[in-house]
């Protein structure tokens, strides 16, 4: 069944984006109620499916806006439509010191509004990103997010509180996340390691905001779920950001949609790369990149390291699936602080994530039951144990003042029993006496055999 919805124009949606004023939209529903002081129009609570919500597809460049539903569903979002003049008074003046970094959409600053800026609009620390016109991204991608984020919320999705649109100048201004995205605090020189129940938990908020768009009555498809995108306040709570990309998900008798190939490089589902044809099972698999990137502690895509593990797909698939393989591609910032069992759950979870056939990965929700299960995992460090009589022939020895036999000539080489380059023996209390990678294991796994492949 087709369904057929109305068509309105973007320009009618923001009003006082450039010098245009269309006359013809003059009417009472006229989509100036993103001012906050404009006490005529009811505004509509803020509720998951509260409203109507309209569909990318809708927006047209040529008709004009007729639906009393679209008007609400703005209103409905409680967006604010800054000036230039304030966000300058926000960041002060873009000033260097509150440059917090840049992407594809642009620079991005740190600000804080006030409570005398707007009135019922509480103080706050804000994140003002600003479209670079040079950029890789433009009024499309904008348009995009100010769509989504203003008529979907949602504990995982990031805030959107307003936005600017004047002149050639676009905006969006975001609740502030202080410890900033997934890459920087897994992959940032000298960062401190994330713990392991910091890893669950940052991956269950993101299944909750992707499992939340998916089972929407109108699906969104995120389509750009990577590690860079998901960011996380000061207790470690995730939210996806960054929606430039996404795309309304099939309706009716559809079972995709046919769309031009973007995301990102290492991230994106095979089917989608091959053929342009986008489902939730897309992000499924992106899903499963990010949680592999947790395990190992490596990018997606590295090419600094040898040909044959630039690819972390192609690289670690393979030993997901086997406990004693898997041991060796965690991540040794972990330091072995980490649950065994709840370790192989999670890899055998992102092996079926990876799938290369779609319609065999799990759906969001069944990644958000397994992930939630996994909380109450508690962390079994691998230890190192001495046996008995090993350990009273060091005793006897020191007592009679010879150097005992345990004593290593280089002490920096027992500081952890999972250093590498020395074969020795871990016991784990979940699991059997395990010899540890061998100097010739590592060299086979840095190129002396063929590669991991990439397959289920």
């Amino acid at each position: 069944m087709t369904v057929i919805r109305k068509k309105v124009t973007w320009k009618s949606l923001f009003p006082s984006c450039g010098k245009i004023v269309d006359s013809s939209e003059s009417s009472p529903s006229k989509p100036d109620d993103h001012d906050h002081n404009n006490t005529t129009k009811k505004k509509v609570m803020v509720k998951e499916n509260s409203f109507q919500r309209f569909f990318m597809s809708d927006i047209s460049s040529s008709t004009t806006l007729s639906s009393e539903d679209l008007s609400n569903s703005l209103v409905g979002s409680n967006l604010h439509a800054f000036t230039l003049v304030e966000l300058k008074l926000i960041t002060h003046g873009y000033s260097s010191s509150s440059f917090i970094g840049e992407g594809g959409f642009g620079p991005v600053y740190k600000g804080f509004i006030d409570d005398k800026l707007r009135p019922g609009l509480k103080a706050q620390p804000v994140a003002v990103k600003l479209l670079d016109l040079d950029g890789s991204q433009g009024h499309k991608e904008w348009l995009t997010e100010v769509i989504f984020l203003g008529q979907l919320r949602h504990p995982h999705l990031v805030k959107l509180i307003g936005y600017c649109c004047e002149d050639e100048h676009r905006v969006l201004i975001y609740e502030y996340m202080p410890r900033g995205s997934l890459e920087n605090q897994l992959f940032r020189r000298y960062a401190v390691s994330l713990p392991w129940s910091t890893r669950m938990k940052i991956l269950l908020g993101a299944a909750k905001g992707l499992a939340f768009l998916h089972e929407a009555e109108n699906p969104v498809i995120y389509r750009d779920f990577k590690a860079s995108n998901i960011l996380l306040d000061s207790d470690y709570t995730s939210k996806l950001s960054d929606f430039g990309l996404a795309k309304d998900g099939p309706q009716g008798d559809e079972t995709h949609v046919s769309t031009r190939i973007m995301g990102t490089h290492g991230y994106a589902a095979p089917e989608y790369i091959m053929t342009g044809h986008l489902t939730a099972a897309s992000d499924v698999y992106s899903f499963g990149v990010v949680l592999l990137e947790l395990l190992t502690g490596r990018r997606a895509v590295d090419k600094s390291r040898p040909n044959r593990e630039q690819s972390l797909v192609d690289w670690a698939k393979s030993s997901l699936k086997e406990p004693r393989r898997l041991r060796r591609i965690m991540d040794p910032k972990l330091e072995g602080q980490y649950s065994e069992l709840g370790s192989q759950k999670a890899a055998a979870l992102a092996y079926q994530c990876l799938s290369y056939k779609a319609k065999l990965r799990p759906t969001m929700s069944a990644v958000v039951e397994t992930f939630e299960k996994l909380q109450d995992f508690d962390v079994v460090p691998f230890v190192y144990s001495v046996p008995k009589d090993i350990t009273l022939h060091k005793e006897s020895a020191e007592q009679k003042g010879l150097r005992s036999p345990l004593r290593s000539p280089r002490p920096k080489h027992q500081d952890h029993h999972l250093h590498q380059g020395h074969t020795q023996w871990t016991k784990s209390p979940k699991s059997p006496t395990i010899p540890k990678e061998s100097t010739h294991d590592r060299n086979m796994n840095n190129g002396f055999r063929s590669p991991l492949r990439h397959g289920i």
